[in-house]
């Protein structure tokens, strides 16, 4: 199902962060505030079209794109074709199964859309064990989620009437973070995160943790009239964005949580619960 959507939707995708510009901006600051210089080798862990992989790319990094849908790969050939950069690889491959790539073999991986896709918490520490198993020893990994509470806001500006037509799934949605599509804001099944839950999941999993962002700042779901900026006014609310990200008290009023961990040095491996001679 979640193959056969984004084979469908790889236009809207790769629409979805020209609309939502902040998000996109926030998190290359990260990305490019944490990565070390060029070249990077990366893997872009369900990159989807690939508006990462490109923009990783032109700054000089090898990056790998992994993703579930070979119509978002289609579109990221397209894409890199149009702005002649050179992308490293294209994997058609799902996050949980990784085997067709070699063990520490990469500097950071991106672990930015599998996450919300995946229902159960032994999927999710699957999908981040099998990017754990990929990095290399004092690698980073940046894992992307979708709060618990941006379904609601997504309810409450288009189709209010719906919480209490559905109100039985909405209070599972609330307590669990578990959504279906059936619940009708025009996507998958998908696993919707409290922020207090994310730093101990990756942290089971061994990766120390540097920084948890709300992608949107303060902008979620109110971005229209900044979207419209262009140059230094622009790039001052990205700034702003960017600084109000790693408030504590914001993250669940964004949309999209950023994590940002590393896996520790060789000296420490042995003892990480998803390390596997």
């Amino acid at each position: 199902m979640i193959e056969q959507y984004y084979d469908d939707e790889s236009q809207v995708e790769w629409q979805r962060l020209e609309r939502h510009r902040t998000e996109f901006a926030v998190t290359m600051r990260a990305l490019t505030d944490y990565l070390p210089p060029a070249p990077q080798a990366i893997l872009d862990d369900g990159g989807g079209p690939g508006r990462y992989t490109l923009a990783l790319s032109a700054l000089g990094h090898q990056v790998t794109l992994l993703d579930l849908s070979q119509g978002n790969l289609t579109l990221a050939r397209q894409k890199a074709q149009e702005s002649t950069i050179s992308i490293h690889q294209y994997v058609h491959g799902n996050a949980l199964n990784l085997s067709s790539l070699h063990a520490e073999n990469f500097d950071a991986v991106l672990l930015l859309g599998p996450l919300y896709h995946l229902l159960t918490d032994p999927e999710r520490q699957q999908a981040i064990g099998e990017a754990w198993r990929v990095l290399r020893p004092g690698g980073l990994i940046f894992a992307a989620f979708i709060t618990r509470y941006a379904a609601f806001r997504d309810l409450a500006k288009n189709t209010p009437s719906t919480l209490f037509e559905q109100r039985a799934a909405w209070e599972e949605t609330l307590r669990t973070g578990i959504y279906h599509a059936s619940q009708g804001v025009g996507f998958t099944d998908a696993y919707f995160a409290h922020p207090a839950e994310i730093g101990p999941l990756m942290e089971q999993a061994g990766f120390k943790t540097l920084d948890l962002l709300g992608c949107e700042g303060v902008v979620a779901r109110n971005e229209e009239q900044v979207n419209q900026l262009t140059g230094e006014a622009w790039q001052a609310w990205v700034d702003f964005n960017y600084r109000l990200s790693k408030e504590p008290s914001l993250r669940g009023a964004a949309d999209h949580l950023l994590y940002v961990g590393s896996k520790p040095s060789s000296s420490s491996i042995h003892s990480m619960p998803y390390c596997r001679a």
